[in-house]
């Protein structure tokens, strides 16, 4: 599990595929891994979409369990996202870690809803060992916002109003670094915006691609 790895076998696939160019889209860490695969591999990229994501890991190790508590979660909930976001949890934590914050990720805070995705099979099925590895080791530190400017795709940063792992001051110093960067916040939507808001995030996008014209390699 290392970046090069991970942008490497994004590559190979759109070669499988046979595209000399295509559009990337990244949500959350597929986010980041989609601005890792921009830096490295600029001659495949013909547009990116980054939803809900970031440039600094420090938005999510240290910013969100401060958030957590502007927003009135009790200090047990503040110290699970603290350690959770650092990698500190055992795998047999993980379950009931997630549970405990997963009211977090939503505009909308409803248990009812959540156990609804859960049983239907909607929501991600995650290893804790990668989850854990990935928050300790691979994103520990990670940033690349000092080289955002080396990104010369059109790109489309898409983000919730009330996302805490990604808040919209990150969103804007994202645009902000990003030559040729589209922002757009939306409304009554968290971490999840393409589950809260689908009709929304799919005019965007759709927008996004039919207007906006492609770099060429």
């Amino acid at each position: 599990m290392t970046w090069e790895n991970l942008t490497a076998d994004a590559d190979a696939l759109r070669e499988r595929l046979g595209f000399k160019q295509w559009t990337v889209l990244g949500h959350s860490f597929g986010g980041n891994v989609a601005l890792e695969y921009a830096l490295r591999y600029p001659q495949s990229l013909s547009r990116l979409i980054l939803m809900n994501t970031g440039g600094d890991q420090w938005w999510v190790s240290q910013n969100a369990p401060e958030l957590l508590a502007k927003r009135g979660y009790n200090a047990g909930t503040v110290q699970a996202a603290r350690r959770f976001y650092n990698g500190q949890i055992a795998p047999g934590e993980f379950l009931r870690t997630s549970l405990r914050l997963s009211g977090a990720y939503n505009y909308r805070n409803s248990p009812i809803e959540i156990i609804q995705g859960i049983l239907s099979g909607h929501m991600p099925k995650m290893r804790p060992e990668a989850l854990i590895f990935g928050y300790c080791q691979l994103l520990k530190g990670w940033t690349v916002m000092d080289r955002l400017g080396e990104i010369r795709a059109p790109t489309l940063i898409l983000a919730g109003r009330y996302d805490f792992l990604f808040p919209t001051e990150h969103q804007l110093a994202l645009a902000a670094g990003i030559p040729n960067a589209c922002l757009e916040i939306i409304e009554c939507a968290g971490h999840n915006p393409h589950m809260e808001q689908p009709a929304v995030v799919q005019k965007l996008i759709r927008s996004f691609l039919s207007e906006v014209k492609p770099v060429s390699s």
